[in-house]
């Protein structure tokens, strides 16, 4: 199946906008792929609601005159709608995403942890000092890809660089379809230089380390400081965490901004194609090898060392394709092994059961 790649490209690429006011769900990211879900008298008996923040004991709901607390729902993130059943409120159906952001959780079990949901432009931030990481820039573009959100390089800082150019182009030499920005997160650049993504209705993520100026950010565009922010340590440019939960927030006639606190580790999984895309020209001349199975490693053949000896790839560049694809394949295979057991337990129980039952 061939992807479309015309949805990460800018806004501004795709033709205009309409210009008729929103009503107030569409505010709130409201989509016509979210109202073909529901039909008009589930809309009445159960209206839509978004997830804006969640707590360990409630998830905070925003809708057309709605706004408050109802009891938290697993597998529910920020970003979700659901079906407000005021009977019921634990079991309001969530309807499908659009997107959802997700890595595999901190610690040795493998389990995926939600990110957020709906997204349509996640602002992969970095900044102009020793936080910038090519390879950590593929793997937030990896997972944006994945999840069909259209991914934007923002970087930072540029009034403390003498050279803000050679950040740039090293960032552009990622993914050719995918925009890179420039700009000093606290005066009005975020403004003008991100308008094009940042649309009413629209919902927009920023991701990326602690420090780089994220949450700086946010507050450009909303022009408060609903965000609290702090310096970062300048000895070795690392960054306090000053986000310490997912919130979406609404900017007055504007998006949606979701600031996240800055992770420190980013696990992909089940984010092949996302890699696949990100590398798009490493796995362009994979399917040229003479093997099928080729590792890229001493095959002969090797179309994609053959690029390297001429140096159309740089040899860095597919270690660090390899490191990713060995990591999503173990983090992958690892999952779908764990599902495969809880089935197998779960059967194993129901069985169980039934044999008790009737001895009963």
């Amino acid at each position: 199946m061939t992807r479309d790649y015309s949805k990460f490209l800018p806004p501004n690429m795709k033709g205009a906008a309409s210009t008729r006011p929103l009503s107030t769900l569409e505010t709130l990211g409201w989509q016509p792929y979210f109202a073909q879900q529901i039909s008009v008298d589930e809309l009445a008996e159960t209206p839509p609601v978004r997830v804006v923040q969640v707590h360990r004991n409630a998830l905070h709901v925003v809708g057309d005159g709605i706004d408050e607390a109802i009891p938290p729902q697993s597998d529910v993130t920020v970003g979700d709608w659901l079906l407000l059943d005021r009977g019921h409120p634990k079991s309001g159906r969530v309807l499908d995403r659009k997107s959802l952001v997700k890595r595999r959780a901190p610690g040795t079990d493998r389990q995926v942890q939600l990110i957020a949901a709906n997204i349509d432009t996640a602002f992969v931030v970095t900044s102009c000092n020793q936080d910038f990481n090519i390879a950590r820039l593929e793997r937030y573009i990896a997972l944006a890809f994945e999840a069909d959100i259209t991914p934007v390089v923002v970087i930072t800082k540029s009034d403390l660089a003498s050279d803000t150019q050679n950040y740039v182009d090293e960032a552009q030499s990622i993914s050719e379809i995918v925009s890179v920005v420039a700009l000093d997160a606290r005066g009005d650049e975020p403004q003008v230089k991100l308008a094009q993504w940042c649309k009413p209705g629209k919902t927009v993520a920023f991701l990326g380390s602690s420090g780089v100026g994220k949450s700086t950010l946010a507050n450009a565009l909303s022009g408060t400081q609903m965000i609290e922010t702090q310096a970062i340590r300048e000895d070795d440019a690392k960054g306090r965490h000053t986000t310490t939960s997912r919130q979406l927030h609404f900017v007055p006639d504007g998006c949606i901004v979701l600031d996240t606190p800055g992770m420190r580790e980013l696990q992909l999984t089940d984010a092949a194609s996302g890699i696949d895309d990100v590398f798009a020209d490493i796995h362009s001349l994979s399917t040229q090898c003479r093997f099928k199975d080729c590792q890229h490693m001493t095959e002969p053949g090797c179309a994609v060392l053959e690029a390297i000896e001429n140096g159309e790839i740089d040899g860095a560049r597919l270690g660090r394709w390899r490191k990713l694809i060995a990591e999503e394949a173990f983090n992958s295979s690892s999952l779908a092994e764990r599902r495969s057991k809880d089935k197998a337990f779960g059967k194993l129980v129901r069985r169980i059961t039934k044999q008790q039952a009737k001895r009963g």
